[in-house]
């Protein structure tokens, strides 16, 4: 377990956009990660969306990123792959639904260019199939990749010394990061009546 003099102060990102099916896949795996896992005092979970720069003050306290996103790595959809340090900025590029969404590439040299950056960082990317379905889902094979990118995740933590633990218990509603009817259940329930 770190001490009070080593923790490293983690943030565990999400950052997409839920309406615009595939490109939802970061803020759905934070999401998951949440609703499943307790993790320490000196990791925070964030659903960034679509924050852009907002999200700069957040990196500026972090030592350590995990980022989940969905990436086009020109790969199969549904491919999960993990990129490590000075590796990310170059798989940060995601598509920008309008031209006034920021990149996290802009974001990830804002906190640069103060000299804040973390100083690990990790992108967990899928391979999405479809970004341009307004309103709908994941698509299949990105859903599936959700429960391996978390597990990707709990490997970095454990490896920076801050492990995360299964819940034993629910987390509460009023806990979780998502709420008004947009956590995943919910949201995919009303988009793609069963």
């Amino acid at each position: 377990m770190p001490t009070p003099e080593n923790t490293k102060r983690i943030l565990v990102l999400g950052i997409g956009n839920i309406l615009w099916a595939d490109e939802g896949f970061g803020v759905r795996v934070v999401e998951q990660f949440h609703c499943r896992y307790a993790v320490p005092g000196n990791v925070t979970m964030l659903d960034g969306g679509t924050q852009g720069l907002y999200l700069v003050n957040f990196l500026e306290e972090a030592d350590c990123l995990i980022a989940f996103d969905a990436i086009d790595y020109g790969l199969a959809p549904g491919h999960l792959k993990l990129v490590r340090d000075e590796e990310v900025p170059k798989f940060t590029g995601a598509k920008k639904v309008s031209l006034h969404q920021t990149g996290f590439q802009e974001v990830l040299s804002a906190a640069d260019l103060l000299g804040r950056c973390p100083r690990e960082l990790a992108l967990i990317g899928c391979q999405p199939l479809d970004l341009e379905d307004w309103g709908g889902p994941l698509t299949a094979p990105v859903r599936t990749q959700i429960a391996p990118a978390i597990e990707l995740a709990c490997e970095l933590l454990a490896q920076w010394g801050s492990p995360a633990k299964l819940r034993t218990a629910p987390l509460p509603e009023s806990e979780r990061l998502l709420a008004n009817d947009i956590d995943h259940a919910k949201y995919e329930r009303r988009a793609r009546p069963i």
